[in-house]
């Protein structure tokens, strides 16, 4: 077999690879994907081993639970197997395999899946964290409240803070640990949203080649008790939460033909693709795009994080190749792909450097250089974007290429640096988020492998994007009415065409939740009657639930959320003073009421009486002195 070179290109730092092995670089990985049957139940994984392939020894299939720590017994196969059939699972319990191939040239390839059988809806998350650089808070402030919506719309309790860009990242991290420290069971989350401060850590670490220094380390708002005193290059201890960033600062566009938008108009674009695809609002073909130019790479085959994960997401068949032989048609490169169609997710890697990466691009002159105006200015469409290149962990740079995706006009929204090491996302299958990944990543050291394993635990794996998106959104219902009905509230809402299992109806106290659900199974209806409602204000959800299936498996798929509020029936007690007569009501807090008054019923028009009272608790008293003694009078209580 040969193997790809590497040649070092003077005074620009770049790798120029061949790419001659490329196309069997998914040798390296086990590409599995599953068919699932509830009755009987059983889970069938398959993996495909094209003509011509090298030929597998053996495979050994593994299983455990999602949270168990180690594999269990393996369960041997011959080389010529292609599937393995597990009758020993449940309906609504969820199972993680892996499948790893020894071959006759002596590498190992390794396959994972998440799957089940129906696995049950997730209805609550956990608190995330918003971490909000205050330097566009005020002009997004519609935007971030939209998002904050969402977020519980999705499940998440939140929590908001707001720093300052120049704070130290250990006064932004205290932050982090202080709500931590306060609720380590439900806290799991940090989005890092604007250009909120960079940890830099790892002075030894030189991962491609071009001399240690020091790299962006997000992980360090994620790791709750390690000691991050001496830079470490690698985790000083296991990170508790998920971390993600959206960061659009110092991207001017140097260099394109059409000038970008300013930071703050990135920003709000980016909030903007974000709430347009948790609700089902972008259209995308469920299809994956692999750029692949580095190849096999002396085992290492760093695109096996793509195709090992394409597999079980898109499904068998739908893995598009781009060219990236020197020779290839400008129509067959991966920049001319990812415009002219849409992608659930791609690949990409090459030589690279802070803009850019080799042949994956159409400029002849610049060694077919993929540029970040390029993904820019073609708006590059793909969702959820993986690369590997030189330099891609500094992502701190002016016009960075791995954040150009963020900064796409219409799809872009979670770009990470993915082969050194390799990243294992495929627990998106079964609706868990791409943050839920990113955590296991940067905690692997041997419990998830590859070929080489190399730099596992890295400081520098970090995820660019929202790290509460899921791969699935479902389209919500519409319309959401509360009426009252003494103390009950019906509700009623506009169909989803995605409620294939129906709707679930939860209720809080408070629209920032937590919420409550109320319909043990999902309701087919459209209306709902809440007879327990009682005399205080309730903020409703409804959600539009499916039951998925995928080339993971199946499970209840849950629609973001749509909200309304019921107002708390006003119940008042009258009773007679020297001084005149007290009304007393229930009353909601920082609500305007008035009292309103008549002598007669049959009077036309009522009078206030009392001007604008504000609540401060859950009652309240007002005193209306000028009731005249010994006759009649008509009250009403107004809000506002």
């Amino acid at each position: 077999m040969r193997r790809n070179f590497l040649t070092l290109m003077l005074g620009v730092g770049l790798l120029a690879i061949d790419s001659a092995q490329a196309d069997y670089t998914w040798l390296y990985t086990v590409q599995v994907s599953a068919a699932v049957q509830s009755a009987p139940p059983r889970i069938t994984l398959n993996w495909p081993v094209p003509p011509g392939s090298d030929a597998a020894t053996s495979y050994t299939v593994y299983r455990k639970t999602r949270d168990e720590t180690a594999w269990g017994s393996g369960t041997a196969l011959p080389g010529s197997a292609t599937n393995f059939t597990d009758t020993t699972v449940e309906v609504g319990v969820t199972y993680e395999y892996q499948v790893v191939k020894q071959t006759f040239l002596g590498y190992v390839g390794y396959g994972y899946i998440y799957t089940g059988i129906q696995a049950p809806l997730i209805d609550a998350r956990g608190k995330l964290l918003l971490m909000v650089a205050n330097t566009h808070a005020a002009a997004l402030s519609n935007e971030l409240a939209r998002l904050q919506r969402d977020l519980v719309g999705d499940g998440w309790l939140v929590i908001r803070h707001d720093v300052a860009p120049n704070a130290s990242p250990d006064a932004v991290r205290n932050l982090i640990i202080a709500d931590y420290t306060a609720d380590p069971t439900n806290v799991n989350t940090v989005f890092l949203l604007g250009h909120v401060p960079i940890f830099y850590s790892g002075t030894n670490l030189n991962y491609d080649g071009h001399l240690a220094r020091a790299m962006p380390a997000d992980a360090f708002y994620g790791d709750m008790n390690g000691d991050w005193s001496s830079r470490p290059g690698f985790l000083p201890s296991d990170v508790e939460l998920m971390v993600g960033r959206v960061d659009l600062s110092d991207m001017p566009g140097i260099g394109a033909k059409v000038p970008w938008p300013s930071e703050l108009e990135l920003l709000r674009n980016y909030l903007n693709k974000d709430h347009a695809w948790r609700h089902k609002q972008i259209n995308v073909q469920r299809r994956a795009l692999m750029g692949d130019r580095r190849g096999i790479e002396d085992g290492e085959a760093v695109a096996t994080s793509g195709y090992r994960v394409f597999e079980p997401f898109v499904g068998p068949g739908n893995t598009v190749l781009a060219d990236t032989e020197n020779t290839a048609q400008r129509t067959n490169r991966w920049i001319s792909k990812l415009t002219a169609g849409n992608y659930l997710w791609a690949y990409g890697c090459g030589a690279g450097d802070y803009n850019g990466i080799s042949y994956l691009g159409t400029n002849a002159s610049d060694f077919y250089f993929c540029r970040s105006t390029e993904v820019v200015g073609r708006d590059a469409k793909a969702v959820f974007v993986m690369l590997f290149g030189s330099w891609f962990g500094n992502w701190d740079h002016t016009d960075d290429f791995m954040r150009s995706f963020l900064a796409t006009p219409t799809m872009g929204l979670a770009a990470c640096m993915a082969g050194r090491p390799h990243w294992f996302l495929h627990h998106m299958g079964l609706g868990e988020t791409i943050g839920y990944g990113t955590r296991l990543t940067m905690n692997n050291s041997t419990l998830y492998r590859s070929n080489t394993n190399n730099l596992m635990r890295a400081i520098y794996i970090a995820l660019m994007g929202d790290p509460t998106l899921r791969m699935e959104p479902v389209t919500p219902p519409g319309n959401l009415i509360a009426t009252l009905s003494g103390t009950h509230v019906n509700l009623n809402w506009a169909a989803s065409p995605d409620a294939s299992a129906g709707y679930h109806v939860y209720r809080a106290g408070s629209p920032d939740g937590p919420f409550v659900r109320l319909t043990d199974a999902p309701t087919t209806n459209t209306t709902f009657a809440d007879t327990n409602a009682g005399f205080v204000s309730h903020t409703y959800m409804v959600r539009a639930v499916k039951l998925e299936t995928n080339p993971s498996g199946s499970y209840f798929n849950p629609s973001q959320g749509i909200f309304t509020t019921s107002t708390a029936p006003i119940l008042v007690a009258v009773a007679n003073e020297t001084n005149g007569v007290t009304l007393t009501w229930n009353a909601q807090i920082g609500t305007a009421y008035r009292v309103l008054a008549k002598a007669d019923f049959n009077e036309s028009f009522w009078n206030d009486v009392s001007g604008t009272l504000t609540a401060t608790g859950t009652n309240l008293s007002w005193i209306d002195t000028n009731s005249p003694a010994g006759s009649q009078r008509f009250y009403q209580i107004k809000s506002p």
